[in-house]
């Protein structure tokens, strides 16, 4: 109770009210620019959160990326183009309704149930994190290591059906991680005797460069598109709102219940969430025959309560295990490294008013996104109207800005170029940047639980298999790297019969 008041104290502080408020703002502003992502949102939030206190950073990132989710659905639903890859699942479906004068209506639904998704996951999260933190704290470098290695193999096969670029992207991500010191001897690794390398690749400006700077350089080069949908119905967006959550609260249940399970699975993400929800909404639905006709909220429904849902899910295994559930927990780890405060079952702990303040946040997020959001629904027709390209030269602007701060160095700069360069180009060519920024974040923890169970038994390999839960957490981990190879079998194996 005293660490629970504590963080009330320090969410009600003026500074951070003020905190979330603006990174609510910037996120909806992110959201509602067609191809612009809730990641890149966090990524640009980085450098202004090293000047804040460690509630008011991670405050900033919980509003912002709530936000932004939200914000996808408009230019998805007036432009057919998603704000985020969360709002794609159901784009198609939007945009017709949208169409049939129904803007509103969509609009509306979208904003009450993201809401409501991200408050059912906050009470998911509120209630399995301390559980789940007690038993981790009898947990050892043998478990961690392995919980590690099969949290990056997940997020391997959540990237899509190449498997192989995704492994890939995870091996480059583990590469960069190497950089700098080694964690035993001290020894300099990949340096090639650049002071700025000791400590490691900057990861702030490694992170701009890897996700801002592509987008930048993907929308300076398309081409204009889409046409914006007039709202018909004008701005009554709540009309109708107590039938829908009448009618449609079993499916909210369901999906919300999808949305913070996948997003508790490493590397799951609101965008796999959102199509894991539609595609089961769409299998067990009553009226299939509405579907793609412009005439079904079902999916909408269940898509958007489950990407919400899923932000808070993530944030069970980043905070439990120091294992982000996505690429934005990976950031929002990061900054909790940056300002000493160490992810993980000790957390409950050493630092549990900050832990609590996450809790409160995330509700306070939550429920302020819905007058803002119908604002930023009320301003989103003008505001789309405003070309892409002219909003990119700021961006890159504030990217520049805060690679060059974290250090106050030109080296900074020269990162974040260099891993926009090859952000970019794994874009092009179908390799997933988040594993990438997986690999970098978690790379260091793998390596650390790794030599450190190395010599605790002094180099005997069979001793990672001792504990129960160890050898649970490696079979499941074969089990992932052979699952492949064992569906390619059983194709074989089918066709023969």
């Amino acid at each position: 109770m005293d660490a629970f008041l504590r963080a009330l104290a320090l969410v009600a502080d003026p500074t951070v009210l003020l905190t979330v408020l603006a990174a609510s703002i910037f996120g909806l502003m992110v959201g509602c620019i067609p191809g612009l992502t809730a990641t890149m949102a966090t990524a640009l939030l980085v450098p202004f959160a090293m000047f804040l206190d460690p509630v008011s950073a991670i405050a900033s990132i919980v509003a912002a990326t709530a936000m932004a989710i939200f914000a996808g659905d408009i230019p998805g639903t007036l432009l057919r183009l998603p704000g985020t890859p969360a709002s794609a699942a159901y784009v198609d479906e939007s945009y017709r309704l949208a169409k049939a004068g129904r803007a509103g209506e969509v609009l509306g639904l979208n904003l009450v149930f993201s809401a409501a998704g991200g408050i059912l996951g906050t009470i998911v999260l509120v209630a399995a994190a301390p559980l789940l933190a007690d038993y981790a704290l009898s947990l050892t470098s043998f478990e961690f290591f392995w919980l590690s290695v099969l949290g990056l193999s997940c997020a391997v096969f959540t990237v899509g059906d190449n498997i192989a670029k995704g492994a890939a992207s995870l091996l480059l991500g583990l590469l960069l991680a190497t950089v700098g010191r080694d964690y035993t001897s001290g020894w300099p690794r990949f340096t090639f005797e650049e002071p700025d390398l000791l400590d490691g690749l900057p990861f702030v400006p490694a992170l701009i460069g890897l996700f801002a700077l592509p987008e930048i350089l993907r929308t300076v080069r398309a081409r204009p598109q889409g046409d914006v949908v007039t709202m018909r119905q004008g701005m009554r967006i709540f009309a109708g709102m107590g039938r829908a959550l009448v009618r449609w609260w079993p499916n909210f249940l369901r999906s919300g219940a999808i949305g913070t399970f996948v997003g508790a699975l490493p590397g799951g993400g609101a965008d796999t969430a959102a199509w894991t929800a539609y595609a089961v909404s769409r299998r067990v639905t009553r009226d299939p025959e509405a579907w793609g006709k412009g005439e079904s909220l079902e999916g909408i429904i269940d898509a958007t309560s489950a990407n919400n849902a899923s932000l808070a899910g993530a944030w069970i295994p980043a905070l439990v295990f120091a294992i982000p559930g996505d690429t934005i927990t990976a950031i929002a780890i990061g900054v909790l490294y940056l300002k000493n405060v160490t992810p993980g079952p000790s957390i409950f702990l050493e630092n549990a008013h900050i832990l609590y303040a996450v809790f409160i946040t995330f509700f306070l997020a939550n429920l302020l996104m819905i007058p803002l959001g119908w604002l930023a629904i009320r301003a989103a027709v003008p505001i789309l109207r405003i070309p892409r390209r002219l909003l990119m030269a700021p961006l890159l602007m504030f990217a520049c800005l805060g690679a060059f701060s974290v250090e106050n160095s030109l080296f900074g700069i020269g990162v974040m170029l260099g891993c926009g360069l090859i952000g970019y180009w794994m874009e092009a060519n179908g390799f997933p940047v988040g594993p990438c920024v997986l690999g970098m974040v978690m790379g260091r923890l793998v390596e650390e639980n790794l030599m450190t169970s190395l010599i605790k038994v002094q180099g005997d390999l069979t001793r990672f298999f001792e504990r129960p839960v160890a050898t649970a957490l490696a079979v499941a981990t074969v089990l992932i790297w052979l699952w492949p190879l064992l569906q390619r079998l059983r194709r074989r194996w089918a066709a023969a019969q």
